[in-house]
């Protein structure tokens, strides 16, 4: 089963569902899968979403790095350890692994992002039943707030690649997750 684009919502389950400041951009997705395990918690959301990525989607995000550090934009630092970091990060809010600092952790949702002069982000990762299928889904939502028209500019090429990425990731998460 493909991941389905649930559009411009935020879940109402979702933390990011209490900002009562608007956001200039939303998309979310979202797929089921079995897994009849134990429940999923957020740290293994996170370590998922930062370990099961495909290969291009870190080329594409080595070349945003080169060419966004040349406006002054935030940037990953390199790492020479990442699988190591990972598994010792603990998704505290206010840590920061690579680009992403974590704003919010409950039981089933993380929320991670940065803000940057020009736009803020975030991505949600949550996970909860699916009591029909007897199952999880997986919901990504990502947000964001743009600060000027740099943001907008920037935004502009970001937004086609984030749509092939989005799904991408969901599908490698949920590989991670279902130890397919």
């Amino acid at each position: 089963m493909e991941p389905e684009s649930l559009g411009t919502i935020v879940p109402s389950g979702s933390a990011l569902s209490k900002d009562p400041v608007p956001y200039d951009y939303i998309d979310c997705f979202q797929k089921a899968f079995k897994y009849s395990g134990r429940k999923i918690t957020s740290v293994e959301l996170g370590r998922a979403f930062f370990s099961a990525g495909p290969k291009w989607i870190e080329r594409l995000f080595a070349i945003r790095n080169r060419i966004v550090k040349l406006f002054g934009l935030k940037v990953s630092e390199s790492v020479i350890d990442r699988q190591h970091q990972i598994e010792t990060f603990t998704f505290q809010p206010g840590e920061k692994l690579g680009l992403f600092r974590v704003f919010f952790k409950s039981e089933n949702e993380l929320i991670i992002g940065e803000d940057d002069k020009h736009l803020d982000f975030r991505v949600s990762l949550m996970v909860f039943p699916d009591t029909a299928a007897a199952g999880q889904v997986l919901t990504i939502t990502t947000v964001v707030k743009f600060h000027n028209w740099f943001g907008r500019f920037y935004f502009l090429p970001v937004r086609p690649f984030h749509r092939l990425i989005v799904p991408a990731m969901l599908e490698g998460i949920v590989r991670k997750l279902s130890g397919n």
